[in-house]
C-alpha cells in the first residue's frame, strides 16, 4: 500500500474547494478598489477558513496575483489562486514572508509538558501593532491572520478592536471564527463578513478519497456524513479509526434497552485508554443523539440502520427523557475534561445512563 500522505496545513494548500462565492466576493472587492481593511470568515471547524484566509495573505502579498499588471494598466483578477512555486507562496507556507504575521495559539512546554496553549497571549496582540506601523518591506501590504479570533481573551480581543478602530495605511487583517456570535459585536461591526458553509458530502468525499486514498469508497462516503460538511473533522476521523468506532458503537447498542456488559466493558477498555479515541468516540455519540433518530436521515445515514435504531430508542424513552439523556451526556463529558476523570469510567457511565433512560 502507497504511504498516506501527510494533512496538508492550510498555509501550503493550493487548493480551495466548495467556497467559490466568498472568493468571488472578495476578488470583487479587490477590483472595485474598495477593499476592506479587515475580513471576517466565519464558519464551523475544519471546512476551509484558514485556507480561504492563506489563499487570500498569498493573492494580496503579490500584488493580486501573477497578473496584477500589465501594457494596459491593471488587470481584471479572475483568482485568488497562486502557483505553488510562486516565490510569495514559498515563503507564506514557511511562514518566512516579511509582511505577514499569524496570531494562533502555540505549541509550549513546561511541567505538564508539550502542551498547546489555551488562549492567544494578549502581549502578542499588542505586537501586532507594531508590526502595522511598520512600512511594507516589500512594498505592498501588511498582512495578519488570526486563527482564530475566538483563542482571544477579552483583553486580546479589545486588543485587536482598537486596530480595527484605527487601521494603519496598507494593512489588511483577517479574522478567522468558528463561533463569529460570541465575538464582540463592535469586532464584527468592524468586518467584511465572509460566511463559508459546510461542505457537501460529495465535495468531503471527493477530498478524501484524493487524501486517504486507502479508504475505500464507500467507507470515504459515510466518513464524510459523519464529518457533517467539514473535511478538516473527515480527515481527523479517518485517520482516528472514528468510522469502525461508530460502527462498534451502533452495533453495541443494538440490543438496548439490554446492554451487553461484558462487550460494553471491552469496548470502554480497548476506547479509554487512548485520549484521542475518547474524544472522538465522545463526539459521535454525541452527534448520534442528536440526529440519529431525527425524520428522513435514512438516506443520509452513515451506517445502516443507525436511524432506524435511534428512532426506536426514541420511541422507548420518549422525548423528554431523551433530552434530559442528551443534557446529562453534555455536561458529563465536559465534567469529565475538566476533572481529568477516568475515561473508561465516563464511556460505561454514559452507555449505562442510556441503558436506565430506556428502561419502563
Amino acid at each position: 500500500m502507497a504511504d498516506t500522505p501527510e494533512p496538508i496545513e492550510p498555509a501550503a494548500n493550493p487548493e480551495l474547494v466548495g467556497h467559490e462565492a466568498a472568493e468571488r466576493q472578495f476578488l470583487d472587492a479587490w477590483n472595485s478598489g474598495r477593499l476592506a481593511h479587515a475580513w471576517l470568515i466565519a464558519g464551523p471547524r475544519g471546512i476551509g477558513k484558514a485556507t480561504l484566509a492563506y489563499r487570500i495573505a498569498r493573492f494580496a502579498l503579490a500584488g493580486g496575483g501573477p497578473a496584477a499588471g500589465g501594457l494596459f494598466g491593471p488587470a481584471v483578477a479572475e483568482s485568488l489562486a497562486l502557483a505553488p512555486d510562486h516565490p510569495v507562496f514559498r515563503r507564506v507556507a514557511a511562514q518566512s514572508h516579511a509582511d505577514l504575521r499569524v496570531l494562533q495559539r502555540e505549541w509550549i512546554e513546561d511541567r505538564r509538558g508539550d502542551r498547546m496553549e489555551g488562549e492567544i497571549p494578549v502581549e502578542r496582540v499588542r505586537k501586532i501593532g507594531e508590526f502595522l506601523s511598520l512600512t511594507p518591506a516589500e512594498g505592498g501590504w501588511r498582512m495578519v491572520i488570526v486563527d482564530a479570533a475566538d483563542d482571544l481573551n477579552r483583553h486580546g480581543a479589545n486588543a485587536i478592536l482598537k486596530l480595527l478602530e484605527e487601521p494603519p495605511r496598507a494593512a489588511l487583517m483577517i479574522l478567522v471564527s468558528h463561533s463569529p456570535d460570541r465575538l464582540l459585536p463592535t469586532i464584527r461591526s468592524r468586518c467584511r463578513r465572509l460566511t463559508l458553509r459546510p461542505l457537501s458530502d460529495e465535495s468531503v468525499t471527493s477530498l478524501l478519497v484524493r487524501r486517504r486514498p486507502e479508504l475505500e469508497e464507500g467507507d470515504a462516503r459515510a466518513v464524510a456524513r459523519l464529518a457533517e460538511g467539514s473535511i478538516g473533522r473527515a480527515l481527523s476521523l479517518a485517520l482516528g479509526e472514528g468510522l469502525a468506532l461508530y460502527r462498534e458503537m451502533i452495533t453495541l447498542m443494538g440490543n438496548l434497552p439490554r446492554i451487553d456488559i461484558p462487550a460494553l466493558h471491552g469496548f470502554a477498555d480497548r476506547v479509554g485508554g487512548d485520549e484521542e479515541k475518547s474524544r472522538t468516540l465522545e463526539a459521535l455519540f454525541l452527534r448520534w443523539l442528536a440526529i440519529a433518530a431525527g425524520p428522513g436521515r435514512a438516506a443520509g445515514e452513515a451506517v445502516a440502520g443507525e436511524g432506524a435504531l435511534g428512532r426506536r430508542l426514541l420511541a422507548a424513552a420518549g422525548v423528554e427523557r431523551w433530552l434530559d439523556l442528551w443534557d446529562r451526556t453534555v455536561k458529563g463529558f465536559e465534567r469529565a475534561e475538566s476533572v481529568n476523570l477516568d475515561r473508561k469510567q465516563v464511556i460505561l457511565n454514559t452507555f449505562l445512563s442510556l441503558e436506565r433512560a430506556l428502561r419502563p
